[in-house]
């Protein structure tokens, strides 16, 4: 019943290989390898909230094919308190998890939405869940997320999502 087999020590691109070919679309693929990546997407600053290194390390290595920068924090209380100290414009976009210690993905999307700073407060926050029930794309969407995307990541979902966001965005005269 195995369908991969990936050896020690692991490489954050095998891994990436290895799993974008369970995926559907590689991941080079899906950012267009023979093409320039879009500049939409091009040194985008991503802030991650996630509790799991091994998603953090596949996420890093996925954004980093679509020339994107990612900065990694842990928990929702460190995704605010990052994002507070950070400068305005700083962070393009977060990408969250719902289920973390210390402060949810949820939590944390209302804490940022609540911020003083009303640049910081608007910053672009995408749910990322293995939730996929309608209830909890709501519950993501009302507590301050602009879409919910379940995991394992999508990466041509995930593409279409920030540019959307990004492109609507930068319509509105933001960064």
């Amino acid at each position: 019943g195995i369908s991969g087999f990936i050896s020690k020590p692991l490489f954050k691109s095998t891994l990436v290989d290895a799993l974008s070919a369970f995926a559907g679309t590689g991941v080079k693929e899906a950012a267009g390898a023979d093409k320039a990546v879009d500049p939409v997407l091009r040194g985008k600053r991503i802030l991650l909230a996630e509790d799991n290194e091994l998603n953090w390390e596949v996420a890093r290595a996925m954004l980093s094919v679509l020339e994107m920068e990612l900065d990694w924090v842990e928990n929702g209380r460190d995704c605010v308190a990052k994002l507070e100290e950070s400068p305005v414009g700083y962070y393009d976009a977060i990408l969250m998890d719902i289920r973390m210690p210390i402060m949810t993905g949820y939590e944390a999307a209302q804490a940022i939405r609540a911020l003083a700073n009303p640049a910081l407060a608007a910053i672009p926050i995408v749910a990322l869940s293995a939730n996929v029930f309608q209830s909890d794309i709501n519950k993501s969407l009302d507590s301050g997320m602009e879409a919910h995307l379940t995991k394992p990541i999508d990466i041509p979902a995930l593409m279409k999502t920030i540019e959307r966001i990004l492109k609507r965005r930068a319509g509105a005269g933001g960064s």
